[in-house]
């Protein structure tokens, strides 16, 4: 495919009138979210023979928003040139060979709608916004010119291809109007007819009216007067012009006539294998295409996705041919929305078609047949999974709702896609292949959804009954465990496991979706007997021989669990924030024990590698806790999210990271390999392809899937500072999501469709991110997207807890809101005040104002009331005159009987209601008596007092029960809900009121609670602790959940939340908890944590407080003491290893005086009372438990030296208890170490610290040469003796730096390494020339030479061991062959897929000459013997060597030894220039060594040099 990555691009964006365009020779563009992205066209594409020719080229990366339009220039010379228009106000002009910005305007005060590059003008560029305003911009001038011709919303403009003045433009409620841009916009013709949106303006090829037969009188419309005359100028004469609108119809119009003369309505199609329900009401988009030759035809878009191309030449019939109506499954599903003509480099004829279905299309014009279907995303990449069973079947998870299968090794088409979306309905966060049955998907989604494909059906998908409570992290399939494994029947040999959000882990039947799934966390309690809170897990993997599963955790920690019953055999603390990713090793290495290596991910940047063959297979009794990994992968700047391993080479792991970058590792060396760019967001998933050694794909949140070349990378390792900067700022010019506001009904909504194509919520453990393509904005829109089964209409929103780094544009957009907010209130607030102000100074409201108005009537009035009342007091019996008098006045009942003043009292009080004023209300009917009434009906309307419900035990017990839990309800609808809590207690309802504050996050108010009134023993008080302890955990309030995990006895989660941060403080205060409350293991790991966190600062006076926390430590302490002498040493001799800008050095370190040894055996006495060779015997043994891996040239200084200070320790234990076999052990690995790490420095210093008057005295002690250690000591002093001869050698060869030397020099046991190590050794040795005029020097350097010198070149003789350079040989052999044998297999890979994909070989593939490449440099010796080894011979090569490794002693195979061969090498070189210093036996024997076992590629070459 060349050398650009092939691309899964996004999906072209929808609903605009022209956001794609071509141009003739092949070049085609189309808007997608916030770029343009470039599609070669032809034979130019440089695609593979035998595949369609199109290619993706590139991207135009510049607009900030949505890209709403986009044209091309379509003027002979300047294809090169394009514009864009965009959401957010800009037009800028492109050149796409340079792929940069020319220029660019913001003249556009609103959302620019329509787009076109005049066809006359060259350098014209017009551009219509939804106000209707209308810009011209010539960008050579600079200048430009404002139109406004009609306050209505423009939705697509097409300039005239025969005039350059004329340009047409349409109108969101239907209306044409064509205008003359050089009369300011004047409008030559209004054309009615259409009313609704008009989608496409298409202007007929030829200029007049002669093309096409119409009868003008038959199938017109009659002729609708402009308002004035239009004289019958050139310019509006004879052209015609075609429209498709919303309305279902297209118009063909005559400029001349300036009235429509022919209508075709769009047919209702029978849809024909369609994507979607067939009874799902789709918008519909009207988009039109005149062809240049045939300009009696007219291409238009349908209801369903065909296309039609219609017959213009009958017009009084409505004649159409489909698009490919032959071929079944090859039209869009979903409506289309951009045609654009494009002509070939050999002049074939193509249409290119963009849908809401996500695919471009190619269709012939010739056959109307489609050419090729580039499928695309509509949502963040989140998943990658390769079929282990169908080869070469990739499927892909997008936030769009689909799943994508692409059989990327597909003979015929690079793009051979298949779309699931049956039963999806949500972004697709996880999937999983079923390692042996075909065709076999397990996917989940962000709404906790998990189910089961069969990708060769076309049946909807298996949906597990249980779902998850959020987001779907991982899926894997394994063994099934209890309870599933046990029972009688039938059992699937392979179950499902999901891991959600909210940090369980599901055992799914996959025979049995419809029954539970079971949490394994019960399992693993009941197993383990664990007490303590069970982590929140994220992530699950199973080892590829399904005997062990590891569960990453939110706190960072990894359990390994072994079946069958989830036994947990090991803890790994290193992480220390969520665990995003666990990859293990594949099983088909050519070491078998590399299957062992775990690498894990989190939200830190860095990736720790650990081997777990040692732990797996001592199967301990008890968990062990691992704190040191095998290898440490630094680089990324950015949390990991995605690893895998390749399945072709040995340890080569890729990574992909939120830095916007993918990385592959050597993970063995530690070495960073090369590091993918190519993306322009964040990575989310990334996978090896199982056929091609060399080819990666990744997806990210950029809405890509890129396949890319490892060899074709230009960058070695993940960019950092300034170029990590400039990433973020390029993911950063992505979309910015904007707050959703309320539609209004008249929005323009089908051309700001959710206002953007392409943001979607980030689910990838964060709670917040852009929002996704696919949602449309208006009523139709969203019953379209919410219809059954769309593939499209995703749009709710995924959280991935903890939340740790929301996106900027989120933090920069909310503020505002907020502010907003205050303002609003704050306007709001005076008007409520000055009432309030007002009523302090008034008088009281009368409770009884009728009564008083009444009494402020007339005086005749008031004489009246007198007469009414003393008759109606006096009288026995009283008439209807005197009953009707004293209803009319009501305010008499003062003074008169009770039942006329309770009428009164009823009168007052609703006026009192009437006027809002209920309190007023009530005090009547308090004073009536009737309380109770009052209660009900105040709390019918909601509206309970405190002064009401203090008097309701006036009424009765039960009534005030009544009345205090029905003011508490009314207190939550009002949310005020301490307050209902307190009234509830008041009622004796402490659970309730527990409850309710509970229930609200009151978590504190309700233990204050809950403690003062309940028992402590009550287990609500303990939920409520722990409740509220998750929370403030997930909110990073780790001190106060400490707190309450303490108060709800869970001290061991408390220790652990405690420890999360991470930062020394913290790990010390978490580890004195720990061991306050027992947990003494935990106390001593976090101690240790604590300890090694301050080491990194160089505080050594708290890395010790911090290890005396605990007795278990006193081992590490002594190391830690060690390490600070031996450091302080090397700052002393001006060392780089030991230098620091601030060490915080303890007292005892100050002493410099007398031999290393004995300064560090005398602080032990003195500062940590080690006196007795008991205590030195009990220190050993507490360190020696503790292993750590073996070293690279990678590994960072600080940790090395702790390293070998650790085996340093060891040695000095072991002397002060005379065990000196022990020491000569401890001693040999604190040189191995630094030997395999290629320090030199570190080396010698350990040797003149520790061994100052050399082995001699160590042999003495051994005394008898059977002793056990004596294969150990011998190695010791042959590694002594190797450093003095180097040491020698460069003395001799002054100037030359030590390090660089010792850096080419150095041996890490590999014979891959050993070649390049010894192609890259100094030119002295490399070229035997320059040995010839060394013989006429001036003897300087024989004064330099000492009898010591002389004694240890002599000494040298024991570097000349036999049987180490035998094995070493053998060693050698074996490692060549199997890289032979790795190169073959991937030889043999590559010609089969090219094979399958071309017949025979294509010599252009870059990709072959890459390998073919790669493989000769990687066996020069092949080329120059021209000698290939055939298999059998490499077998037989193999066995044999392994034969004579298998016969060595294994003390011999135990302990490294310096290499033989290079000594040899080394010698021979002193000897050639200095030949009287070596004897001629010793050169002899050095030759004879190089001649027997100098046959591997590395030394070859030398040999030759030297035994000539």
């Amino acid at each position: 495919m060349g050398q650009e990555p092939r691309t899964l691009p996004p999906s072209p964006n929808w609903y605009c009138a022209r956001c794609s365009d071509a141009v003739p020779g092949g070049l085609f563009g189309f808007a997608a979210r916030t770029s343009i992205f470039l599609v070669r066209v032809g034979p130019g594409a440089g695609a593979i023979p035998g595949t369609p020719s199109f290619r993706v080229i590139g991207e135009l990366v510049g607009h900030t928003e949505r890209v709403s339009g986009f044209t091309f220039s379509l003027h002979p010379g300047q294809h090169n040139l394009c514009a864009s228009s965009s959401d957010d106000g800009t037009v800028k002009i492109w050149d796409v060979e340079t792929k940069t910005v020319v220029t660019e305007h913001a003249l556009h005060q609103h959302t620019i709608s329509a787009l076109h590059w005049s066809p006359r003008v060259k350098d014209l560029i017009i551009s219509g916004d939804e106000k209707g305003v209308v810009f011209c911009y010539w960008f050579n001038r600079n200048d430009s010119q404002y139109l406004f011709i009609e306050p209505r919303t423009i939705f697509c403009l097409t300039c005239s291809p025969h005039h350059e003045d004329l340009v047409a433009i349409g109108y969101k409620d239907g209306i044409v109007v064509i205008i003359d841009i050089s009369k300011k916009g004047e409008v030559i013709h209004r054309l009615r007819g259409h009313d609704d949106e008009i989608h496409s303006i298409a202007w007929c090829p030829l200029p007049g009216e002669d093309c096409l037969s119409i009868n003008q009188e038959e199938n017109s419309e009659p002729e609708i007067p402009n308002g004035k005359v239009i004289a019958q100028s050139p310019v509006t004469k004879g052209c015609y012009l075609a429209t498709g609108s919303k309305d279902q119809t297209i118009r063909i119009w005559s400029c001349s006539r300036g009235r429509g003369v022919m209508i075709l309505k769009l047919p209702f199609l029978k849809r024909r294998g369609g994507g979607i329900d067939p009874t799902v009401k789709e918008r519909l988009w009207l988009t039109l295409h005149w062809p240049k030759d045939q300009p009696t035809q007219l291409v238009s878009s349908s209801f369903g996705g065909e296309l039609l191309l219609w017959d213009l030449t009958q017009s009084w019939r409505r004649k159409y041919t489909l698009f490919s109506a032959s071929s079944e499954g090859q039209n869009h599903s979903r409506i289309v929305f951009n045609l654009c003509p494009l002509q070939t480099e050999d002049d074939k004829q193509l249409l290119l078609s963009t849908s809401m279905d996500r695919d471009v299309k190619c269709w012939d014009m010739a056959t109307l047949e489609c050419c090729w279907t580039l499928p695309s995303l509509g949502g963040f990449a989140y998943s990658l999974a390769f079929s282990p069973v169908d080869t070469g079947c990739l499927a892909i998870g997008a936030g769009d709702g689909m799943i994508r299968v692409w059989n990327t090794i597909s003979i015929k088409n690079s793009y051979d896609v298949k779309n699931f979306w049956q039963g999806v309905k949500s972004k697709v966060t996880a999937l999983c292949w079923h390692p042996t049955k075909e065709g076999c998907l397990a996917f989940g989604t962000d709404d906790g959804k998990v189910g089961l494909y069969d990708t060769y059906s076309s049946k909807p998908p298996q949906i597990s009954s249980t779902y998850h409570k959020k987001t779907v992290y991982s899926l894997a399939w394994g063994p099934p465990v209890p309870p599933m494994s046990l029972g009688e029947g039938d059992r699937p040999s392979l179950t499902l496991y999901s891991c959600g959000g909210e940090g369980t882990v599901l055992q799914h039947n996959p025979w049995k979706l419809s029954g539970e799934a079971f949490d394994i966390n019960k399992l693993i309690r009941d197993t383990n007997s664990i007490r303590y809170k069970l982590p929140v897990h994220t992530e699950i993997s199973w080892k590829a021989d399904g005997k062990i599963i590891a569960l990453g955790n939110e706190d960072g920690s990894i359990e390994i669990l072994q079946v069958p019953n989830l036994k947990l055999i090991c803890t790994i603390q290193q992480h220390h924030k969520l665990v995003n990713a666990i990859s293990w090793h594949h099983e088909h290495g050519s070491q078998p024990e590399l299957s062992y290596l775990m690498a894990s991910g989190s939200n830190n940047a860095v990736i720790y590698v650990h081997n777990l063959k040692t732990v797996i297979e001592s199967n301990p009794e008890s968990p062990v806790t691992i704190t040191e990994p095998y290898r440490t992968l630094s680089g990324h700047t950015a949390k990991i999210t995605s690893l895998a391993w390749s399945p072709h080479h040995d340890g080569r792991l890729v990574s992909a990271s939120y830095d916007g970058t993918a990385q592959v590792w050597d993970t063995l060396r530690e070495e960073p390999l090369c590091n993918f760019r190519g993306h322009r967001g964040r990575l989310l998933c990334v996978v090896w392809s199982p056929l091609d050694p060399d080819c990666i794909y990744s997806g990210a949140d950029d809405f890509c899937v890129y396949r890319w070349l490892t060899s074709m990378q230009e960058h070695s390792r993940p960019p950092q500072g300034k170029k990590s900067i400039e990433l973020e700022k390029k993911r950063l010019s992505q979309p910015k999501p904007k707050l959703k506001k309320k539609k209004k009904p008249t929005s323009r909504a089908p051309i700001k469709q959710e206002l953007y194509d392409g943001n979607e919520e980030d689910s990838m453990r964060e709670s917040a991110g852009p929002v996704e393509n696919g949602s449309v904005s208006d009523q139709e829109g969203e019953e379209e997207a919410q219809g059954p089964e769309l593939p499209c209409g995703v749009a709710s929103a995924v959280s991935r807890e903890p939340v740790i780094c929301p996106p900027v544009s989120v933090g920069f957009e909310q503020p505002k809101v907020t502010v907003n907010n205050k303002v609003t209130l704050l306007k709001k607030e005076p008007p409520k005040e000055k009432p309030e102000a007002l009523l302090k100074k008034r008088k009281a409201r009368s409770i009884l104002p009728l009564i008083t108005s009444l009494d402020h009537r007339s005086k005749e009035e008031l004489h009246q009331d007198c007469l009414v009342l003393a008759t109606a007091k006096h009288s026995k019996e009283l008439n209807e005159d005197v009953s009707a008098a004293l209803e009319e006045r009501i305010h008499l009942g003062l003074f008169t009987d009770r039942a006329t003043l309770y009428r009164m009292i009823e009168v007052e009080g609703k006026g009192h209601l009437e006027n809002g004023h209920p309190e007023l209300f009530h005090q009547l009917m308090l004073w009536k008596g009737d309380l109770k009434g009052v209660l009900q009906s105040a709390a019918e309307r909601g509206e309970l007092t405190d002064n009401l419900v203090a008097m309701a035990p006036v009424a009765g017990y039960h009534v005030w029960l009544w009345a205090v839990e029905a003011f508490a309800k009314q207190l939550c609808f009002q949310e005020q809900y301490v307050k209902a809590a307190s009234h509830l207690l008041s009622i004796h309802k402490v659970y309730e009121a527990v409850e309710l504050l509970k229930s609200h996050h009151f978590y504190r108010e309700a233990i204050a609670v809950a403690k003062a009134r309940l028992r402590p023993e009550d287990p609500i008080l303990k939920d409520l602790y722990l409740s509220w302890g998750a929370i403030l955990e997930k909110d990073g309030h780790y001190a106060v959940a400490a707190k309450c995990y303490l108060g709800a006895g869970s001290a061991y989660d408390a220790a652990k939340v405690l420890a999360k941060k991470g930062d020394a403080a913290s790990l010390k205060t978490a580890a004195e908890l720990a061991s306050v409350v027992g947990e003494d293991e935990l106390s001593a790991s976090l101690a240790l944590r604590c300890a090694q966190e301050l080491l990194l600062a160089r505080n050594w006076v708290g890395a010790q407080e911090a290890l005396q926390l605990h007795e278990s430590l006193k081992g590490q302490r002594l190391v830690f003491c060690l390490l600070e002498l031996l450091s302080k040493h090397l700052e002393e001799r001006q060392l780089a290893e030991g230098k620091s800008s601030s060490s915080s050095y303890n007292a005892w370190s100050t002493d410099t005086e007398g031999p290393l040894v004995e300064r560090i055996t005398a602080v032990w006495k003195s500062a940590f009372s080690l006196d007795t060779p008991e205590q030195c015997q009990a220190a050993f043994q507490q360190l020696q438990n503790i292993k750590y891996p073996s070293v690279t040239n990678n590994t960072p200084s600080k940790q090395l030296l702790l390293h070998i200070c650790h085996d340093l320790t060891l040695a000095v234990l072991s002397q002060q208890v005379a065990s000196w076999d022990k020491s000569v052990e401890a001693l040999l690995r604190a040189v191995v170490r630094s030997y395999d790490s290629g320090n030199f420095t570190i080396m010698q210093e350990v040797y003149s610290a520790f061994l100052p008057d050399g082995c001699d005295h160590l042999r003495d002690k051994l005394g008898d040469l059977q002793s056990p250690a004596t294969p150990a000591f011998k190695s010791l002093e042959a590694f002594f003796i190797y450093g003095r001869l180097y040491e020698f050698w460069w003395a001799l060869s002054r100037p030359c730096p030590e390090s660089s030397v010792w850096g080419r020099t150095a041996h890490t046991g590999t014979s891959a390494e050993q070649s390049q190590q010894l192609d890259n050794a100094s030119p002295e040795e490399r070229d035997p020339q320059s040995s010839q005029p060394e013989s006429s020097r001036p003897p300087e350097p024989d004064r330099r030479l000492t009898e010591g010198s002389e004694q240890m070149l002599n000494a040298c003789k024991e570097l000349f061991s036999e049987k180490h350079a035998c094995l070493q040989n053998s060693q050698r052999t074996v490692a060549e062959v199997q890289e032979t044998l790795a190169e073959m297999i991937r030889q043999h890979q590559k010609s089969q897929l090219c094979k399958s994909t071309v017949n025979g070989p294509d010599k252009d593939d870059p990709e072959q000459e890459a390998g073919q490449s790669g493989s000769s440099s990687q066996s020069p010796c092949k080329e120059e013997k021209n000698e290939p080894v055939s298999l059998p011979e490499l077998t037989k090569r193999l066995t044999e060597a392994n034969e004579r490794i298998a016969n060595f002693p294994e003390n011999v195979k135990t302990w490294p030894f310096p290499d033989v061969l290079e000594c040899c090498l080394v010698l021979l070189h002193i000897g050639s220039r200095w030949p009287t210093r070596v004897t001629q036996e010793m050169q002899q024997q050095a030759k004879e060594l190089l001649q027997k076992y100098g046959n591997t590629q590395v030394y070859t070459r030398y040999c030759q040099t030297f035994c000539m």
